[in-house]
């Protein structure tokens, strides 16, 4: 769809997206960021998911899949930017919905527009040497809900599993876009098998359906 054709509300919309990234990148300050950095990113990353009108399930839809890897769809809301960071994405996961626990390669922070996910937050507890397996132990749990976000530095993992009775609707934000970190890895925690993220989990990301 040409820019001559969208709706006035998905002119606002991504206007709206490029004034956030361009304030995060400013907070950013082009260096490595921080605990302090990342609150005040998904501080102003709240800001934008504040307008329901631009983003919700309407605009946003769900996928039909309710189990496994489908059960979430992601859309990538910059995707103009290619493979630079950083790298926004609006993500609609069913109830239900798990994730190995895994880490991102880079920073990350969830800000959630409606609906909760419970992050289950991990450290490892092998001495990281033997590259094909790995135990965790739980660390904490955090509930991202309206309100209430989380961040990650680029080693730290977490799990994702989506609770209450509707889909969730959250920008998940990246230092850089989610197909570019080849290296990351997810760990079952059952039988301490490390997978290549990326390889074994993740489908590729969908664009804003208006654009």
């Amino acid at each position: 769809m040409t820019d001559i054709a969208i709706s006035p509300l998905v002119a606002q919309r991504r206007q709206g997206i490029l004034r956030a990234l361009d304030d995060i990148r400013a907070l950013l300050g082009g260096r490595p960021p921080d605990a302090a950095v990342l609150a005040a990113v998904a501080e102003r990353l709240g800001q934008l998911a504040a307008h329901k009108e631009w983003f919700n399930h309407e605009q946003f839809p769900p996928p039909a899949e309710t189990e496994g890897v489908g059960a979430s769809s992601r859309y990538r809301l910059n995707p103009e930017d290619g493979g630079a960071g950083p790298a926004l994405y609006l993500n609609a996961i069913n109830p239900g919905k798990t994730t190995l626990p895994h880490n991102h390669t880079t920073w990350a922070v969830i800000v959630a527009v409606d609906g909760e996910e419970e992050n289950r937050i991990y450290r490892r507890t092998d001495d990281g040497r033997d590259p094909v397996r790995a135990t965790l132990a739980l660390v904490r749990e955090q509930t991202v809900r309206p309100g209430s976000p989380i961040a990650f530095l680029a080693e730290d993992i977490h799990s994702i599993h989506g609770v209450g009775q509707r889909p969730t609707l959250h920008f998940h934000l990246y230092g850089r876009p989610l197909e570019t970190l080849t290296g990351r890895i997810g760990i079952d925690l059952v039988s301490g098998e490390v997978v290549n993220y990326n390889a074994t989990q993740f489908r590729p990301s969908q664009t804003d359906p208006a654009r």
